[in-house]
């Protein structure tokens, strides 16, 4: 019997177990999960990309099973909220592709043309888009009964502690092994990488490939192997976080809430009971306790109320290998990109998923290995472009956290080019696609986080499209809005 031991549980210890043992166990792998009672779980992230439907559709679990068990809700995308300073336009939406936008895409992409022009012309992404008209008003995307469905892409919020426990549930139903114990060391055989894990419950335990889901201690990878991390603190600045709950009201929108506020953002998630409230911020320029005052504030709560705040440090960035002799990396155990579009979950997926594509082609040869880091390397790369992005188009001036972060030269040249591109009224899809980024956001994405954030010449001319244009296309997405199910 040939064994993968994986050290860590959590949502991303379950996840790689649940995938591993649908992938492996036919071919006469045992899945055996470690994880301690006395280490906690991060636990605070909330949200998902579009990704973790293909996830559960992959080991046959529908939204009827998993939803309810987690208070899950859907996320039609994300509405940032004050991070410009341009009045009247310091809000915008940022939906999730999907093939029903391309009724709307063209309007949306010419009227930005325009404005490149230096027409007058309102093109933020809200009202070109029907997923940001169901974030609004407060819609699922699923259509009602006896409609048929209106293809759109759509991701999650839910209780991150309870989906673990549901992917546990799952896991062992399906022959993972679990046992419950903490690591005290690891035995090494060059040029293999870790022979055996011991574990304070007397267990001495081997593997043909040990999985680190062990969170920010990376134990295996980083601590037993030396494998190093390279941190993203120069472009990334936040490295912190505080987090509670709120009181859910009884009707939601179906976004996750982005709100820039003098340090960093705030998040706000809602779940079936409750919300998710958290602010992540950068330790360089506040800390916990003004953190802590300053989302009360934000959130209308009063500065005395007692609200059991969880405090977080965040470690960012990537380890050099995320595959490394017998040992694979997953979760924050391999890195960590800040939780802005909740890329988290998505990079375990598509880690895991990537590992079995090669690990299929050849175990473990080393040009497997090679091939499998730069992808995922390249992954985390793309990502944290984006996301950089965010920051360093931003146009406050109420603090000195958002002017360094629009005044930081430290972007890549991948990034640089973009910009350069929009900046001059180029082509930026072209950019995109001759650099392969096109596979971590399409080109929709960055059009819409600029013109978000209105990232344009100043106007020099009057807005000559006809209203009627703009109202025929409020009224066929509105329309389109009542065939979906209401909150």
């Amino acid at each position: 019997m040939k064994k993968i031991v994986i050290l860590g549980g959590g949502t991303a210890g379950w996840m790689a177990a649940n995938i591993l043992n649908k992938a492996l166990a036919a071919e006469g792998f045992e899945i055996h999960l470690i994880e301690s009672e006395q280490i906690g779980i991060i636990g605070v992230g909330e949200g998902s990309t579009p990704q973790l439907k293909q996830f559960f559709a992959y080991l046959d679990i529908d939204e009827s099973q998993w939803m309810p068990a987690c208070n899950a809700t859907y996320k039609n995308g994300i509405s940032f909220n004050d991070w410009t300073n341009s009045e009247g336009h310091n809000h915008y939406f940022h939906p999730f592709p999907s093939p029903f936008d391309q009724q709307t895409l063209g309007a949306f992409l010419y009227y930005c043309k325009l404005r490149h022009q230096g027409m007058d012309i309102d093109c933020l992404p809200n009202q070109f888009f029907l997923t940001a008209k169901l974030a609004e008003y407060a819609y699922t995307p699923i259509t009602k009964e006896g409609i048929a469905p209106i293809k759109l892409n759509y991701a999650y919020h839910f209780d991150s502690v309870l989906l673990g426990q549901f992917l546990a549930k799952i896991a062992k139903e399906k022959g993972v092994k679990h046992t419950i114990a903490t690591l005290k060391s690891s035995e090494l055989d060059e040029p293999i990488g870790i022979k055996s894990i011991s574990l304070d419950n007397g267990d001495i335990v081997e593997a043909d490939l040990f999985v680190d889901a062990s969170g920010f201690n990376s134990e295996l990878l980083q601590k037993a192997l030396g494998v190093k991390f390279h941190s993203y603190s120069d472009n990334l600045f936040n490295d912190s976080a505080i987090a509670f709950p709120s009181e859910i009201t009884e009707k939601y929108n179906t976004q996750t809430e982005a709100s820039a506020l003098s340090a960093g953002w705030a998040w706000k998630i809602p779940l079936t009971n409750r919300y998710g409230n958290g602010y992540v911020f950068s330790s360089r320029y506040t800390d916990f306790e003004q953190a802590e005052s300053e989302l009360k504030a934000h959130l209308g709560i009063a500065s005395e109320l007692e609200v059991n705040a969880r405090r977080l440090k965040m470690k960012v960035g990537q380890v050099e290998k995320h595959w490394h002799k017998n040992v694979l990396a997953i979760g924050l155990s391999q890195g960590f990109i800040e939780p802005l579009e909740a890329t988290a979950l998505h990079l375990v997926q598509e880690s895991l998923m990537q590992f079995i594509k090669h690990f299929n082609k050849g175990k473990f040869i080393d040009e497997n290995k090679t091939a499998f880091n730069q992808t995922i390397n390249e992954r985390f790369e793309g990502i944290r472009d984006y996301i950089v992005c965010h920051y360093k188009v931003n146009t406050r001036t109420d603090s000195q956290y958002w002017q360094d972060n629009r005044d930081n030269p430290c972007i890549s040249e991948n990034l640089q080019a973009v910009l350069e591109a929009w900046d001059n009224s180029e082509d930026i899809a072209s950019v995109l696609q001759s650099r392969n980024m096109t596979q971590y956001y399409p080109v929709v994405s960055w059009y819409c986080l600029l013109a978000g954030y209105q990232r344009f010449p100043e106007a020099t001319a009057p807005n000559k499209m006809p209203a009627s244009q703009i109202e025929g296309l409020r009224k066929m997405l509105a329309a389109r809005t009542e065939l979906f199910i209401p909150v």
